[in-house]
């Protein structure tokens, strides 16, 4: 196919009035040299909405992680209410009482407070403990342990993994681990197995 020659094709029709008026004042609307400023305006990257959004969400994600922190029992007693929560149900006796009341600081008493449920020896994060689950009649069913070595817990209690958990001094000085799942069941075992006030 052959090209069409320029010389072949009819002339345009000349400019109305309108046309003429049109382009002058396009010429005149904006110089075509010179863009406008604000296509050029430079944001800093600290003033983008972007960037205060993902700041936003990292100080509420670090205020969470930070109150959750500051809620959260020592690694023993998270160890312990673990521990509780798989041994909840098991009912038994398998050691002797006198070992036990010496342990939890009630070397002089006969009988474990409550109504035991279970007695024996256990391993809570490599630490040696005595597990007593009593069932006390004016605040409900509570474990108690209390550990053969030396630890370092400082006494406080909280609310953790759907169970209340309190550490006292025993009556002998040592630290005791409280795990129930009614607050009402610390307050009474507390006042059974601890130092008393004074």
């Amino acid at each position: 196919m052959a090209g069409i020659d320029p010389r072949d094709l009819p002339d345009p029709a000349p400019d109305s009035g309108f046309d003429l008026r049109t382009r002058a004042e396009l010429a005149l609307a904006c110089d075509p040299g010179e863009p406008p400023a604000g296509l050029f305006r430079h944001t800093p990257w600290r003033r983008r909405a972007g960037v205060h959004r993902a700041a936003v969400a990292l100080l509420a994600t670090a205020g969470v992680w930070g109150a959750v922190m500051a809620v959260r029992p020592p690694e023993l007693v998270r160890g312990a209410i673990e521990h509780e929560y798989y041994e909840r149900t098991l009912r038994g006796s398998f050691m002797a009482p006198d070992e036990l009341l010496r342990h939890l600081g009630l070397a002089g008493q006969r009988s474990a407070p409550g109504y035991p449920q279970l007695m024996r020896p256990c391993d809570i994060d490599g630490q040696r403990a005595y597990h007593l689950t009593t069932f006390f009649e004016k605040g409900g069913m509570v474990t108690v342990l209390a550990f053969d070595g030396p630890v370092a817990l400082a006494d406080g209690g909280g609310w953790w993994n759907n169970v209340y958990w309190q550490v006292i001094r025993s009556r002998a000085g040592k630290p005791l681990v409280l795990v129930a799942q009614k607050k009402k069941a610390l307050a009474v075992a507390q006042a059974s197995l601890g130092r008393p006030p004074g």
